[in-house]
């Protein structure tokens, strides 16, 4: 005891705002459940397994913690269950992970020689006491993460259900028996909660669903609210409430009020409906679906050095697949598994190692490539964060959430417990990579990914060339449906579906036939020239037709292909396409290697200042007439054309009615060289900054907005519905040139490549459904599904998302 009162010093009281960890080792993936517990730092409030915490002692020479250690004990199996009102496990009104309760056990330990007292004791200082009552009071670090992202997510109650004024019309809503007012669908039908109209909801991407009326009605009257019939229960808690207004679902406290407004009497009614969570959970289960988990199958599970499973945080299969592919190459195994151990990437991480990437990054690599966690799941121990319990074979995983919480930082979408977007973590995640090693010793690891693109443009006047380069990381693929090699089969299964959907049929999974197009078409059809329109030639200094070829300076050590599925159809919908790839396990790509510039080519001459802002400045005499038979003055109507750079009647008229009151409206229009032109528009460089973020150019961007009068939403639209100007705006502002940027060397060799390792998808969009990763090791297929890790019987490679190809020795 007089040894703990000489130590006071190092023992601090926490306060709310401190971080305090207690549930995960800051180093490994150690619990209170591991051998030996947890120990908790009672100065800097971090947390360590018992095999790492004596480097803590070493690096701040902090000797007092609080140990915690859980062992199961006996739960009656007949307690109640609460009904979760949060799509969350195991955080407070989420799903209940029947987890067994533990019981737990507490120590002072005293380093370096592991002098241990119990917990709680009179006897114990003051200081100690409070210190520990008030690290178990506290909520977790690690705990306060997770409910932060899932409760970003819960439903929030809406303000205009709160101030909700309702129609007097007298419409009174039978319980059953609906019917769209617009159309004949009885199914998937709103009623909106101010007039109580009934009509039918959005059409999903393949064309099911609903006819937009309901959206429709939004727009024509405003009235935000809607409540989807067939989902409200007695309780009331099921039901789906959407507000068109704020474009998400939301809680309607006083739904009792509002239906009662109608004649419902919800307290006789029940679920004949899925909820739209509902509905695109049941979307994804079909065949495709089981045949990307190899569901069905009995498949042999694997333990040992990098057959570490993953535990699903939830929606954290995009992150678990995308890690799992990484950490196949060897750069990154190298780089943060076998040249580091993990007390050196201890001692050099800052005074709080869950904020160093570095030190994330080798706990994560050494959680999955050594094996220590990859043993059979222990009976009636269920890993806290999975979403599926363990059988005999099966393993627990590890949970990746310092390495979630902190790669997630400052992005709004990967700090959230959404889904998201595979392609977009794994860029996201090499650039994370890249700056982190901006001052660091060493290759960056990310390094094996990038590789050089080159642009040829030659100009269909002149004849003569520009080269831009650029660098990437991804080789991002059109899936070109033409050159399907069963064509004959899809058009007989079309004509199939057609007459089934005529009566009132429908195919069953093993009918459907889907596109099946060679990896190699797609590569192809990268490399193809393609004509460029509206290109700004500066030899002729004029717009003309130029021939663009694209081809690859250099080949990278992994090659990562993404197929471009989810591509917009017609009215600019989004749709993904229904297609196998064909992809071998070996391929070629020599022939795309760029040549560079030839000695008997002539270049496109230099435009330092950029495109002359007069050209296309002429207002389009059409245009002008047309608004001018509608009454509007002369003056305006040209003002009008330009500064919508003569895009259409449409966008001539909106820019009209927004300026209609500019101070300078009929002002003389202003002369440039030979060319007319009016004051450019002034742009909130806010908006720029938003279309920007989308990852449109900001030169696109700006012109966007002169088109539309200063309207961001319009002007990203305007940007879809003129692919070519993007396209133009493009290959104006090119990367680099050949003469003006010196070129960075990264990794080149051989173009021929071996399959290595590929991500596949299932769901109607890239931010929901299930991601899963299959790899490649001692020439046998790995399947990765979260924590789940087995031999592949089946691996379907023509499903793939993202395809990671490794070099071929030479």
């Amino acid at each position: 005891m007089e040894t703990l009162r000489s130590h006071l010093s190092r023992v601090r009281i926490p306060e709310p705002s401190y971080r305090i960890y207690k549930q995960e080792c800051c180093v490994s993936f150690s619990t209170p459940r591991s051998e030996g517990g947890l120990f908790i730092d009672l100065y800097s409030f971090l947390a360590f397994g018992k095999d790492y915490v004596m480097w803590n002692y070493e690096k701040t020479g902090n000797p007092v913690y609080l140990n915690i250690q859980e062992t199961p004990k006996q739960v009656s199996e007949s307690r109640p269950h609460k009904k979760p009102t949060l799509l969350a496990i195991g955080v407070e009104g989420g799903f209940d992970s029947k987890v067994p309760e533990y019981e737990e056990t507490y120590r002072i330990v005293i380093l370096p020689d592991f002098i241990s007292l119990l917990y709680p004791s009179v006897e114990l200082p003051e200081k100690v006491r409070l210190a520990v009552d008030g690290i178990l009071a506290a909520v977790g670090a690690e705990r306060k993460e997770e409910v932060a992202a899932w409760t970003a997510d819960k439903k929030q109650v809406s303000p205009y259900a709160l101030s909700l004024q309702q129609v007097q019309n007298g419409v009174k809503v039978p319980p059953s028996g609906w019917k769209c007012s617009k159309c004949d669908k009885v199914d998937n039908l709103w009623m909106n909660l101010t007039d109580g109209t009934i009509l039918c909801g959005r059409r999903n991407w393949d064309g099911t669903g609903g006819n937009n009326h309901a959206l429709e009605h939004y727009q024509e009257t405003n009235y935000p609210l809607a409540v989807k019939l067939g989902t409200i229960t007695a309780d009331l808690e099921g039901a789906d409430v959407y507000s068109y207004a704020e474009d998400d679902t939301v809680e309607d406290p006083l739904l009792a009020e509002h239906l009662a407004h109608f004649g419902i009497d919800f307290s006789s009614l029940r679920k004949t409906e899925m909820t739209t969570a509902e509905r695109e959970l049941d979307q994804n289960t079909n065949f495709d679906w089981n045949r990307i988990q190899e569901k069905g199958k009995e498949l042999e599970p694997l333990f040992g050095p990098g057959f570490t499973g993953l535990a699903n945080l939830g929606n954290s299969c995009y992150l678990a697949s995308v890690v799992q592919a990484v950490f196949s190459t060897k750069d990154f195994q190298r780089y943060y598994y076998e040249n580091v151990k993990l007390d050196d990437a201890f001692k050099q991480a800052p005074a709080d190692p869950t904020l160093d990437l570095h030190m994330q990054l080798s706990k994560l690599a050494h959680g999955i490539l050594s094996g220590k966690y990859a043993v059979p799941s222990k009976k009636g121990q269920d890993n806290e964060v999975a979403e599926e319990p363990k059988g005999k074979n099966g393993q627990d995983g590890i949970p990746p959430r310092m390495f979630k919480s902190l790669i997630g930082t400052g992005h709004p979408e990967f700090a959230s417990s959404r889904q998201q977007d595979a392609l977009e973590f794994f860029q996201h995640f090499l650039d994370q990579v890249e700056q982190n090693h901006v001052a660091a010793v060493g290759e960056d690891p990310a390094r094996c990914f990038k590789f050089c693109v080159e642009e040829r443009i030659m100009c269909s006047v002149s004849k003569k060339v520009k080269y831009t380069k650029k660098t990437d990381n991804i080789l991002s693929l059109n899936i070109p449906l033409r050159a399907a090699v069963n064509k004959d089969e899809v058009a007989a299964y079309e004509k199939n579906l057609a007459q089934k959907e005529l009566a009132g049929e429908k195919l069953s999974d093993e009918e459907i036939v889907r596109p099946r197009v060679p990896l190699s078409a797609c590569l192809e059809n990268f490399s193809a020239p393609e004509e460029v329109m509206d290109f700004y030639s500066s030899a002729i200094n004029a717009r003309t037709t130029a021939i663009k070829t694209t081809r690859l300076a250099t080949f990278p050590d992994y090659l990562v292909l993404h197929m471009r599925k989810f591509v917009l159809a017609a009215g600019w919908v989004p749709k993904k396409l229904d297609v196998f790839i064909d992809v071998p396990d070996e391929i070629d790509i020599s022939d795309m290697r760029s040549k560079g510039p030839q000695p008997d080519e002539q270049f496109l001459p230099e435009t330092p200042d950029g495109i002359p802002e007069q050209v296309d400045s002429a207002a389009d005499e059409a245009i002008v007439s047309q608004l001018a038979d509608m009454g509007f003055p002369r003056i305006r109507c040209e003002k009008a054309a330009i500064q919508t750079l003569n895009s259409g009647l449409e966008e001539a008229m909106n820019w009209l009615l927004v300026h209609m009151d500019d101070p300078d409206i009929d002002d003389p229009i202003t002369r440039v060289g030979n060319n007319e032109t009016s004051s450019v528009t002034a742009l909130n460089e806010s908006d720029v900054e938003t279309l920007v973020s989308f990852g449109f150019l900001p030169e696109m961007a700006r012109k966007a907005l002169k088109a539309t009068g200063g309207d961001m939403e319009r002007a990203a639209e305007w940007i879809l519905n003129h692919p070519e100007e993007s396209m133009a705006m493009e290959l104006d502002v090119g990367a680099c040139t050949q003469d003006t940027q010196a070129e960075v060397k990264y990794p080149d060799g051989s173009g021929k490549y071996r399959l290595l390792a590929f991500v596949s998808h299932m769901g109607t969009s890239t931010q929901s459904g299930h991601y899963v990763c299959h790899v490649r090791k001692n020439d046998r297929w790995v399947i990765f599904n979260d924590c789940k890790v087995a031999v592949s019987g089946d691996p379907p490679k023509d499903m793939g998302y993202l395809y990671f190809f490794e070099r071929v020795p030479s």
